[in-house]
């Protein structure tokens, strides 16, 4: 990122809200966990189809969500912070705060003064397991535990619906499977043996409690992954923010940054938070 802004005339990125085209967002209750509230975008059909809406994958957190507040100078709610601190109490408090250690001029290619982006205003302790019990989810998934990720992301690749049950086997039938193995509806369970087995993964850091789970994995929804490489020349924090909202918002699963330069560490805590 290395569009020169100074700090004193650094605005807050404007990033891109609301449904999208004939379209609402809904949510999704879990079974084992009702507090869930898995994101499902029910797509209006024209009135001549005479067919409810229908629902699939929303990738768009909760940018779409008109319910929601944006603020993007205190990041999107750390909804899984609860669920982490939780799991920790219940394996002898197997999670711990910690200082980071401080940013280095290194972190950003070297930028510094007038050339140095803003910081994001908020910060956060950093978590670490203390090596008392399961952290991850694949230690979890081993220890025959399902946890909120694992329903969370059951329900996702079943689109929300639970009627998908009814006929499941007859669709899966006269497909190829190709030598996948998968279920007429996946369940929290399937889910958790698929990680045990270590033929799927959630990518849930710790220290990144705003995502939304999702599960890669062979006998699951294939899922699509965005570049959003910082321009060498033309780039902003404002720019690049809004890079990753759109990206989600066309239904990139994943959105990655490959870029080097300057600002490059101040950049990206932007686009994560």
């Amino acid at each position: 990122m290395n569009k020169h802004i100074p700090q004193s005339e650094f605005k807050t990125p404007e990033v891109t809200t609301g449904p999208l085209p004939s379209s609402r967002k809904t949510y999704v209750a879990g079974d084992l966990y009702p507090d869930l509230r898995v994101p499902v975008r029910e797509i209006d059909l024209h009135e001549s189809a005479n067919e409810p809406p229908l629902p699939v994958y929303d990738t768009s957190g909760p940018y779409t969500d008109p319910a929601v507040a944006i603020n993007v100078e205190k990041g999107l709610a750390r909804t899984r912070t609860a669920w982490i601190k939780e799991r920790g109490a219940q394996n002898g408090n197997n999670i711990e705060e910690y200082d980071g250690r401080d940013v280095k001029p290194e972190d950003n290619g070297g930028a510094s003064g007038k050339h140095l982006a803003r910081e994001f205003p908020v910060t956060h302790r950093p978590l670490r397991g203390t090596g008392a019990g399961p952290l991850t989810q694949y230690e979890f998934a081993r220890a025959g535990v399902i946890t909120r990720e694992m329903e969370f992301v059951a329900i996702r690749e079943n689109l929300g619906r639970k009627q998908m049950l009814d006929g499941a086997q007859d669709r899966v039938a006269l497909g190829e499977s190709f030598g996948a193995e998968i279920p007429p509806f996946i369940t929290p369970e399937f889910v958790r043996d698929e990680i045990a087995r270590g033929r799927a993964i959630i990518p849930s850091n710790i220290n990144h409690p705003e995502l939304e789970p999702q599960i890669i994995g062979r006998n699951f929804l294939v899922k699509i992954n965005a570049n959003i490489g910082n321009s060498a020349v033309a780039s902003s924090v404002e720019e690049e923010v809004d890079k990753m909202v759109w990206a989600t918002r066309w239904g990139a699963d994943n959105v990655m940054d490959l870029s080097t330069g300057r600002n490059i560490h101040n950049t990206r805590e932007w686009i994560i938070r």
